[in-house]
């Protein structure tokens, strides 16, 4: 069994520019290579964990969203890092691509992608944790049993100003990944 990050993919590791629909349009936070990095080298796993209702919503083509995977593994390959593992949510109850409608349990906050991701790699949880940027991720982490980390980047501080600075499921913030990924080194990860 391995310790694991898992991350959200917009807003954590790239831009959140909406529905990312091209690659052309793919910007990663600055840091956020670096620390992916830093992790797998440190021996953690590392999976993505993320919803893409614009698969579902006609927004984004299945075989674009495949190719931006590719290519956001290709370049975390590139700075030294590694993925382990995607597992993603291409559904939405008012999908306007039929075979993508369902009230699924695998979109967050609902665990059903960790439960696939604890079913196909060999995670310890007691030694993982989630960082993302939304509420959804927090209650995500928290329904899998994992800390989860919020980040500043993406939807964080909007989030954090929503909610007044008290997020359900975060037992941390951090500025960004980079900080993120400090944080899981150091050790200094509440798991509570």
């Amino acid at each position: 069994m391995k310790p694991t990050v898992f991350l959200d993919r917009d807003g954590t590791i790239n831009e959140d520019v909406g529905y990312l629909n091209a690659v052309e349009r793919l910007v990663f936070i600055p840091g956020a290579l670096d620390a992916i990095r830093l992790l797998a080298r440190a021996g953690y796993q590392i999976v993505v964990i993320t919803n893409q209702a614009g698969v579902a919503l006609g927004m984004i083509e299945e075989q674009v969203l495949e190719e931006l995977h590719a290519t956001i593994d290709a370049r975390i390959r590139d700075a030294g890092g590694r993925v382990d593992g995607w597992f993603v949510c291409p559904h939405h109850k008012t999908a306007s691509v039929e075979k993508f409608r369902l009230d699924c349990d695998c979109r967050k906050p609902k665990p059903g992608l960790f439960t696939q991701a604890f079913a196909a790699l060999p995670v310890d949880t007691s030694r993982s944790f989630y960082v993302g940027d939304k509420a959804s991720d927090m209650g995500a982490a928290k329904a899998a049993g994992l800390p989860g980390i919020l980040v500043r980047t993406g939807y964080g501080e909007g989030e954090l100003a929503k909610h007044k600075g008290q997020i359900p499921g975060a037992s941390l913030v951090a500025a960004n990944l980079a900080e993120a990924a400090s944080r899981i080194l150091m050790g200094q990860v509440p798991r509570a």
